[in-house]
């Protein structure tokens, strides 16, 4: 965190988190202390020549890859015990620095201001250092940060390490879960269809029955007609031969 008598400024240097051929970006934050507004200005520079013109110290400003940053907003008012954000963004860098390390630096001027200014009322002559006019400079370091290697996969163990310890060791068990879940359950076009299907085989299922106990109701009916059938045969039958016989009987009394 960066002080001054106007800002306050957080923080105090601009970490990027360099990936090739990615955009990154990072914030400034700038608190007004004072009751009064404040105006300010962020820029990029190398280094500052300060000259004298009849008695006035002027900045002249030598930036390197202009197009390197885009600062949003890079001028504006900070009204009293308020607070403003800004944005910093590095375009996308097509190589990595020597060891990763970045000589770019910030410069955020601010100054007290009328009360009531806009942003549309700030200009570059208000950050001139002219005596009896207080200007204050913060200088912000650009520092790469090199993004995170992704996690490695926890591998099968092989000496009796569980795999769910594992998972809880990563903290990942519950995604782990939530993923398997969701891969195992069915799109509701599916759905739809299996229900679909299983009403009807449930249909089909019924009707095999009725048809089942109705041939079985039949089948009873013939078993007991062909009963009866066969009772019939046999009466006639013993009523047939006891005929027969007292015919022979009488032939044979005859003779």
């Amino acid at each position: 965190m960066s002080e001054g008598g106007f800002l306050e400024i957080e923080p105090k240097e601009l970490k990027f988190v360099f990936e090739l051929k990615k955009q990154s970006s990072c914030s400034l934050q700038l608190i007004n202390k004072t009751d009064q507004y404040v105006a300010f200005k962020v820029f990029l520079f190398s280094f500052l020549l300060h000259y004298y013109i009849y008695g006035i110290s002027t900045c002249l400003v030598k930036t390197t890859n202009p197009k390197k940053y885009c600062v949003r907003p890079n001028t504006g008012i900070v009204l009293p015990r308020a607070t403003c954000d800004v944005t910093v963004t590095m375009q996308a860098q097509k190589e990595a620095p020597p060891d990763m390390q970045c000589k770019d630096k910030f410069l955020l001027q601010s100054v007290i201001t009328e009360h009531g200014a806009e942003t549309k009322d700030v200009t570059p002559e208000m950050f001139n250092k002219e005596p009896g006019k207080v200007v204050e400079e913060f200088k912000l370091r650009v520092v790469y940060v090199l993004s995170s290697p992704p996690s490695p996969v926890p591998e099968e163990a092989e000496e009796g390490s569980s795999p769910r310890s594992s998972t809880f060791e990563n903290g990942a068990q519950s995604f782990q879960h939530d993923s398997e879940t969701r891969s195992h359950e069915p799109p509701k076009e599916k759905s739809s269809e299996t229900l679909a299907m299983i009403s009807k085989l449930t249909e089909e299922k019924n009707s095999a029955i009725q048809y089942n106990q109705k041939l079985r109701q039949e089948l009873d009916l013939l078993r007991k007609e062909c009963s009866m059938h066969q009772g019939g045969f046999s009466i006639t039958l013993v009523v047939l031969v006891g005929l027969l016989g007292a015919l022979i009987g009488y032939i044979i009394k005859k003779s």
